[in-house]
């Protein structure tokens, strides 16, 4: 009886994502070594950096649960700020800056579902090769040089605050939470959960695999836009990142989070802590003054236990 409930035990902390444990182990490193940093508007500061990735993180999950990846978020990244900080559309409203962002992620998005969900061609190839054509043609229109400056309206709503939260923490956060009840709630979330389960049982259960794998495309290239603009804003206030990394890291976050290739499983909430867990490492990291070739390895080092961890566990 006692063995019986200790392997039910076990294998509910299995099934608990990785950025759950991470996120519980930094956080306890920061009470113990700098109770200080704990401090609600510091920690905003930090979390407000992560808020691009976690956007992103979004779109990533989704076309993660249907079986495929999405790596050209990073040219999207940088063609909306170079489309918004060029100069390319003088006297533009915020407005008009909004569409052509959603617009452009949307319209790589689709191209990235066709590309996939019809076509059948390899997502990294596909997304990997879009991303590398859409620098290219950024560094081709500005001729190697930096971009000019982000409209203020972006950084005077980046700096802004709602209850007491930065505003591109509080959006993510409702981001999510809205990701959340759609994929809960809705026939495409069921249609999600079918086809990263099993793509050929999907389809002779009449689920529109090809749909849904387009549909989580357009989602993930719309999530990208939407970053590109939190990310836009940020540079506005003094960042130089473009985000190039981001996919990278957006991918790391989500498995992370508990989503892995190849299975429909997965929640949103798991991700969003995975995103946390790289915020408050380098709170952790910069407060033991490790420079950044050590924060980049032990990035890598989580995300390299995160995979080893889920591998164990779907070999049970």
């Amino acid at each position: 009886m006692t063995a019986a409930l200790n392997s039910s035990f076990m294998r509910r902390l299995g099934g608990i994502a990785p950025s759950y444990y991470v996120f519980a182990a930094l956080l306890l490193i920061l009470w113990i070594a700098r109770p200080n940093m704990l401090n609600f508007n510091v920690l905003g500061i930090f979390v407000r950096q992560v808020a691009p990735l976690g956007i992103l993180v979004l779109g990533q999950l989704l076309v993660m649960r249907v079986k495929s990846i999405d790596l050209s978020s990073g040219g999207v990244i940088l063609l909306v700020n170079y489309c918004i900080s060029s100069g390319l559309f003088p006297g533009a409203s915020l407005t008009f800056f909004v569409a052509l962002a959603v617009v452009t992620g949307l319209v790589i998005g689709l191209f990235n579902g066709l590309m996939i969900g019809l076509r059948r061609v390899s997502a990294v190839v596909v997304t990997l090769a879009l991303s590398i054509v859409l620098v290219g043609l950024v560094q081709y229109l500005s001729s190697g040089k930096p971009p000019g400056d982000v409209p203020s309206i972006f950084a005077d709503i980046y700096n802004t605050k709602l209850f007491g939260v930065p505003s591109p923490v509080l959006f993510w956060i409702v981001l999510t939470a809205v990701m959340s009840l759609f994929l809960a709630h809705s026939v495409f979330g069921r249609y999600v959960s079918s086809v990263g389960e099993n793509m050929e049982a999907a389809h002779f259960s009449g689920v529109p695999v090809e749909r849904t794998v387009i549909l989580a495309h357009v989602l993930a290239g719309l999530m990208a836009a939407i970053a590109a603009l939190v990310q836009t804003a940020s540079i506005a206030v003094g960042s130089v990142r473009v985000g190039l990394d981001l996919p990278i890291l957006a991918v790391a976050a989500t498995i992370l989070g508990g989503v892995a290739f190849g299975r429909g499983e997965g929640g949103v909430w798991g991700p969003f802590f995975g995103v946390l867990c790289f915020a408050f490492l380098f709170v952790v990291l910069t407060m033991f003054g490790i420079d950044e070739s050590g924060k980049l390895v032990a990035q890598g080092l989580i995300i390299l236990l995160a995979a080893i961890f889920f591998g164990l566990r779907s070999a049970k």
